[in-house]
């Protein structure tokens, strides 16, 4: 009975002491099961990036492209022309455009018509947020431009 006078009731069993290192091997487990899991989640979010980033091609035959000895017609031109963002600066302002070209024979563009979409000086402190928000417009109303091209 010397245990009942400790605070125990008689006949109840005490667990064990831990042996020191004995969490080891359960710790190390859950590390490299926590390692795979964050290697399959890194994986699949690769995967879905690059599924995710590539361009998209439309459904029928793709179109032929042309040899250094076939050249376009003059007539294809305005078909092939695309419209797109861009930039320069003139005189300390900063513009941001609306470009219609196209890909030459040499490989080289070649500009039909620039727009002027914004004007805003390169100096200006907020020159940043308003050539974000200038491009971003511009990325708009260029693919406005080309879908609208592509439906005539």
């Amino acid at each position: 009975m010397g245990r009942a006078g400790r605070g125990q009731p008689a006949g109840v069993r005490r667990p064990p002491p831990a042996l020191p290192g004995s969490y080891r091997r359960p710790m190390v487990v859950a590390l490299a099961e926590l390692l795979v899991l964050l290697l399959l989640v890194g994986l699949l979010l690769y995967a879905l990036g690059i599924w995710s980033a590539r361009p998209a091609t439309p459904a029928g035959p793709r179109p032929a492209r042309l040899s250094g000895r076939r050249r376009p017609a003059p007539g294809d031109v305005g078909v092939r022309a695309r419209w797109a963002p861009a930039h320069d600066e003139v005189d300390g302002q900063t513009r941001v455009l609306l470009r219609r070209s196209h890909v030459g024979p040499d490989g080289l563009p070649i500009v039909l018509e620039d727009r002027v979409y914004a004007t805003f000086p390169s100096a200006d402190p907020a020159w940043e947020a308003r050539f974000i928000e200038a491009m971003s417009g511009a990325r708009f109303r260029c693919s406005f431009l080309n879908a609208e091209e592509s439906a005539n």
